[in-house]
């Protein structure tokens, strides 16, 4: 385990100089982010670029990929980060003409862009050449158009021929040439934490191929972001993607976004109230994910789930008193906060201590049923195997990553709200299986907890006349046009990011969402090939996938 703000030694900084140096006159033109030095490449000069940059210069996080189309052109953005300091930063603009939108792929590189690129060409259109599998990944294959193309006429009915899928209800049958059987798991079934569909080959009772389909809840939350403002509208669309519990977390990422967009300052008590309400979501977050994953595992229904889901309520309870929803919060603003803590002031401080007090009771408790369970470590340990340098291509992050021994949290390495200020621990466990990923969301329970109680203990000392809950922040926004920006949050399943691009109106002009449960799952198949149904269904249940934030 790692302390909060300890690390080893600190990776080299890597300068624009150095930058200029390694991608040479590959580079066409500059097109710097708010956030990073911005590099304008040809289409056909991707992967030696990236691969450049990464090897070279330690850019070993392809954090995100954004795909857009101007008037002229159309547009790639890999967003390129370190796992050892996210705060080194670069963005490798592709454009390509819009009556050829062929672009290299950076699958080669990164295979974490096979899911991203698939993404890109289902909803914008561009095609990335050498691409291992250039499917659609949100809509059916049968699907005409691109819906983010400025070509797609929105109101024309969609006709979709869905001709080869006439009888998906057709009996079993057995062709005399396979040893292999094809399992549906999904999209209808407990065991899948929602709409997903996994399509797995079996050899015998051997998994030797997993495809995880998703699409089925695809609720075009990036385009309806695009067409709210930023100063009011667009607040309470971020609790409905990651829905469970993690809403304040989520509504974070977009604050901290529009506020570096828009330079906007958030007063210092605000931020301790952020904090605070976003620690008990990862509390209820966490709290969830250990409940259904023992229902996953072993069953166990009467005992750890309805725990887990006991101690959830109490938090919800917590942050119904200071939001006023259980769910779907909407309590951060632009600048802050919505208002301050509830009234009487002392009697919910004292319902949170109350709260943070029986904890470690409960953990306790928690470990003696679950992780001292014998069933339940033949069932976790040395399954879904992920190695460090698998997560890292994948772009895994949160629990997941740190469950493989990658010491990678944004609240320590890219510090925001009150976090730099207390004292805390990053969670890592070096085994890489369903097992490790268990015992760091438990222990990130206790470390939330430690934050809790400092922020309460800072709330209830704070000057009545200096608890300010949001600053002066303009009734429009309008941001500079052809202004971008990449900016991200921890949240509950890992580093939850926001591309926006400003076109000098109230609105942004395009607005991506980096989703961790998207990341994530898409390392499932190196996680299951060669291991048994039962170990696929753990390794997808400690991915703690959440299918409202992959799918978008």
């Amino acid at each position: 385990m790692s302390t909060g703000l300890e690390r080893g030694r600190p990776p080299v900084e890597v300068t624009e100089d150095d930058l200029e140096v390694v991608i040479g006159d590959r580079a066409l033109a500059r097109d710097d982010h708010l956030n990073a030095p911005g590099f304008v490449i040809r289409p056909d000069d991707v992967q030696d670029v990236l691969g450049d940059l990464r090897d070279q210069a330690g850019f070993d996080h392809l954090a995100n990929l954004t795909a857009q189309q101007y008037e002229d052109r159309y547009e790639s953005i890999y967003h390129l980060r370190k796992y050892a300091d996210p705060t080194q930063e670069v963005s490798i603009v592709v454009p390509t003409t819009t009556d050829d939108p062929v672009s290299e792929s950076a699958e080669p590189v990164f295979r974490t862009a096979d899911w991203h690129e698939r993404e890109a060409f289902d909803l914008v259109g561009i095609d990335y050449e050498g691409h291992p599998d250039p499917r659609r990944i949100l809509l059916p294959e049968t699907w005409q158009g691109h819906p983010l193309s400025l070509d797609y006429d929105q109101e024309k009915p969609q006709v979709v021929t869905l001709s080869e899928h006439a009888n998906p209800v057709r009996p079993d049958h057995h062709d005399e040439e396979s040893d292999t059987m094809f399992l549906n798991i999904g999209p209808h079934h407990p065991a899948t934490h929602g709409v997903l569909h996994i399509e797995t080959v079996l050899d015998g009772e051997t998994v030797v191929d997993v495809d995880p389909d998703i699409g089925y809840l695809h609720r075009c939350e990036e385009q309806m972001c695009q067409q709210g403002t930023y100063r009011h509208q667009i607040m309470p669309y971020p609790d409905r993607w990651d829905y469970v519990s993690a809403g304040l977390l989520n509504e974070w990422a977009y604050a901290r976004t529009a506020e570096d967009l828009a330079d906007i300052e958030v007063p210092e008590y605000a931020q301790v109230i952020r904090t605070m309400g976003a620690e008990f979501c990862r509390i209820a977050s966490h709290m969830l994910a250990l409940a259904t994953f023992a229902l996953d595992v072993y069953g166990d229904f009467t005992a750890i789930f309805q725990y887990g889901m006991r101690d959830r309520e109490v938090v919800q309870d917590i942050l119904e008193d200071l939001t006023g929803q259980r769910l779907m919060f909407n309590y951060f603003r632009l600048g802050g906060v919505a208002w301050d803590l509830p009234e009487p002031r002392e009697e919910f401080i004292g319902k949170c201590r109350d709260f943070l007090d029986g904890l470690p009771a409960k953990v306790d408790e928690y470990h003696d049923l679950l992780t001292g369970n014998e069933i339940f470590q033949i069932r976790t340990h040395d399954t879904g195997i992920l190695e460090p340098e698998t997560a890292k291509q994948y772009g895994c992050t949160g629990p997941v990553a740190r469950g493989s021994g990658i010491d990678y949290d944004l609240r320590r390495d890219d510090p925001y709200g009150y976090y730099d200020e207390l004292d805390w621990n990053v969670v890592t466990e070096n085994g890489c299986d369903n097992y490790s990923r268990v015992l760091v969301r438990m222990q990130e329970v206790e470390e939330s907890a430690k934050i809790i109680e400092q922020c309460l203990d800072l709330l209830e000392d704070w000057p009545e006349d200096e608890r300010t809950v949001q600053s002066n922040v303009p009734r429009t926004l309008k941001p500079d046009s052809d202004t971008e920006i990449y900016r991200s949050v921890e949240g509950a399943k890992g580093e939850l990011g926001i591309y926006i691009r400003a076109d000098g109106t109230d609105k942004p002009a395009r607005f991506k969402i980096r989703s961790p449960c998207f990341h994530n799952l898409s390392a499932l198949p190196e996680m299951s090939e060669g291991e048994y149904v039962p170990d696929l269904i753990a390794s997808l249940g400690s991915l703690d996938i959440v299918l409202g934030e992959v799918d978008r």
